[in-house]
């Protein structure tokens, strides 16, 4: 664990904060001094991400929870309101939450489609939306999660891929508008990282799939990588180090598709 105290007296909010890349990064985040404000849906994840969090915590870090839906306006409305009037300010938003659905393309049904886009993109714009009047007050940033399948081919996946290419579209267009007012927004890009997300993945394929067309997503060696591997690079993009690092959509993949 880090030793480090770049957010200390920082306010944070994560959403996706249950599992996987979500939980690292605001684990990473509380042991670095962070005030956090951990979202999702799962509660019985929430209490687990808080009390890993606790036990993590340095440089007066903390953690409070709430079960929300990202996708739902009034939910976001209330996390965000809620945690700035009991913290007095908001300095970092980190996006995670996202799920992901494998289908035939042509037997994927609109509302298979829209949920994907619903959850990946419309709650990341929402949550973009109620946390920048209070990030341009603390001259602050945000961090969103797209995905390798943004750039690179992932079959069965083009609903997924279409919401995580919304939101790195998204996130150079916020990165423009906001850069004169002091608020820098990039993502990170993530490939294969072992996540409940990725890890339930295979399982969820349809019948028929050719296996073969992952070969280019897997790495040689067979690594992939682990939620602490992003976690890190989020932390140093939302911190003073990452000060010069705006508009970018960084891969995070062990160099799969270099």
């Amino acid at each position: 664990m880090t030793t480090a105290s770049r957010f200390e007296g920082k306010t944070v909010i994560v959403t996706g904060a249950a599992s996987g890349i979500g939980r690292a990064a605001l684990i990473r985040l509380v042991s670095e001094g962070a005030i956090a404000l951990a979202v999702d849906l799962n509660e019985a994840g929430l209490a687990e991400t808080q009390a890993a969090a606790t036990s993590a915590a340095c440089h007066g870090g903390r953690i409070s929870v709430t079960v929300a839906s990202i996708s739902d306006e009034a939910d976001v409305k209330r996390a965000v309101a809620d945690f700035v009037e009991r913290e007095g300010k908001l300095d970092v938003l980190v996006n995670m939450a996202g799920i992901l659905r494998s289908t035939h393309t042509q037997e994927t049904t609109l509302e298979q489609f829209m949920l994907l886009i619903q959850v990946n993109l419309v709650g990341t714009f929402l949550f973009c939306r109620e946390a920048l009047p209070h990030l341009l007050e603390t001259k602050g940033n945000i961090v969103n999660a797209s995905s390798t399948s943004v750039e690179y081919g992932h079959p069965y996946m083009a609903a997924y891929s279409a919401s995580k290419g919304a939101v790195a579209a998204m996130t150079h267009s916020l990165a423009w508008e906001y850069m004169r007012r002091g608020v820098r927004v990039n993502a990170v890009a993530p490939g294969g990282i072992v996540t409940p997300l990725v890890i339930a993945t295979p399982a969820g394929f349809p019948e028929g799939v050719d296996r073969s067309l992952f070969l280019h997503m897997t790495p040689p060696d067979q690594k992939f990588g682990m939620p602490d591997n992003v976690a890190g690079v989020i932390a140093m993009l939302a911190s003073s180090d990452g000060a010069h690092i705006n508009g970018e959509i960084i891969r995070i993949d062990g160099g799969v598709h270099s």
